[in-house]
């Protein structure tokens, strides 16, 4: 089993920055993608970014350009959302979610980290 502990969320000024943070631990598979996910209020649960093994990153429409996904250089158990630029409509609750490279389907959630962009 693989437990994920969010940090970061909080509250921001429109155009603002925060930096979501995602540590991994447990029965960690080498090849893993992890990735970042939004849930607005009354709405379905969507990609915002993921990360694969080799770094090689995707990023949902909505936020290439101002968000930027990474990972901790030494254990690669941590992962990163840079949030720049930050709109109203970013508001929601993220999660982080792990798989190994040879699913598709999210197999671990964290518990969720709220984003409130608002003036």
């Amino acid at each position: 089993q693989v437990q994920l502990v969010e940090s970061g969320g909080g509250l921001v000024q429109p155009g603002g920055s925060l930096r979501l943070s995602c540590a991994a631990s447990g029965s960690i598979d080498r090849l893993n993608v992890m990735g970042w996910y939004l849930q607005a209020p009354g709405k379905e649960r969507e990609l915002v970014a993921t990360i694969a093994p080799g770094g090689t990153a995707n990023y949902a429409d909505s936020v290439k350009g101002r968000f930027t996904i990474s990972r901790e250089a030494a254990a690669k158990n941590t992962v990163y959302l840079q949030m720049n630029s930050l709109k109203p409509e970013d508001t929601a609750v993220y999660y982080c979610g792990y798989r190994t490279l040879y699913t598709t389907t999210v197999k671990n959630w964290g518990q969720g980290t709220l984003v409130t962009v608002s003036s």
